[in-house]
């Protein structure tokens, strides 16, 4: 399992954004392997972080590659007051089970 973390500090957003937005969410959840997205804001609200959780990365290369991906990477400046992406790959994820996530626990993430 991979995940890829879409970090930004977040700027003007607009109509465009909000359309591109909903749009993108679609296109990963159209590909065959996303697993699931969290979002996370820092707490002075000065970053904001959107991880996508895959299950390889080709499905993350079929997401990055999309033209409607593509269409809002172009504009990104117009939303985005700065960015960095972060791929990772899952060894292990571990915890109590007292709720489930989109990365299991225990010896089963590292072979997902």
């Amino acid at each position: 399992m991979y995940i890829a973390s879409f970090i930004y500090k977040p700027g003007q957003r607009d109509e465009e954004f909000n359309r591109l937005s909903a749009l993108i969410d679609e296109v990963a959840i159209s590909i065959e392997g996303f697993v699931g997205t969290q979002s996370w804001c820092s707490a002075d609200g000065e970053l904001v972080n959107a991880s996508y959780y895959w299950r390889d990365e080709a499905s993350i290369r079929e997401f990055a590659s999309h033209p409607r991906h593509l269409e809002a990477k172009r504009q990104y400046r117009k939303w985005y007051a700065g960015y960095q992406v972060v791929i990772a790959k899952v060894e292990r994820a571990y915890g109590d089970d007292s709720f489930e996530l989109f990365v299991p626990n225990g010896r089963r993430a590292a072979n997902a």
